[in-house]
């Protein structure tokens, strides 16, 4: 089960759950990704609400390795989530939420399920 206070969410991926955390790790890997200095580039990069598919890529990516999942860009680029596009999106933006902003527990994964 994940904990929403930790930052972690539950999303579907290939008909699979999964868990994605974004770890120092995680946002340092998208510090680099996205060539900001620090986490305020990135709360800066993200609060813009406009994120490429390569984007979402990168986010749910490094957020399945924060989680200790081994998998590639590549990989993460050739799931499907439910919903299509929108889906994608949700799940990034519940994980940057839960990230960013309060995570509390109790909050649904919005987005994360079919």
């Amino acid at each position: 089960m994940v904990n929403r206070l930790r930052g972690e969410i539950s999303a579907m991926l290939d008909g699979r759950e999964w868990t994605l955390v974004l770890t120092l790790g995680a946002l340092a890997e998208l510090e680099a990704a996205f060539a900001v200095e620090d986490l305020n580039g990135l709360v800066e990069r993200f609060g813009s609400g406009r994120l490429s598919a390569r984007d979402l890529v990168r986010v749910l990516g490094a957020g399945l390795r924060g989680a200790g999942h081994v998998v590639s860009d590549d990989q993460v680029a050739a799931m499907r989530a439910p919903g299509g596009a929108p889906g994608y999106a949700a799940i990034a933006a519940d994980l940057l939420r839960v990230t960013f902003g309060t995570g509390e527990a109790g909050e649904e994964d919005a987005g994360a399920r079919p």
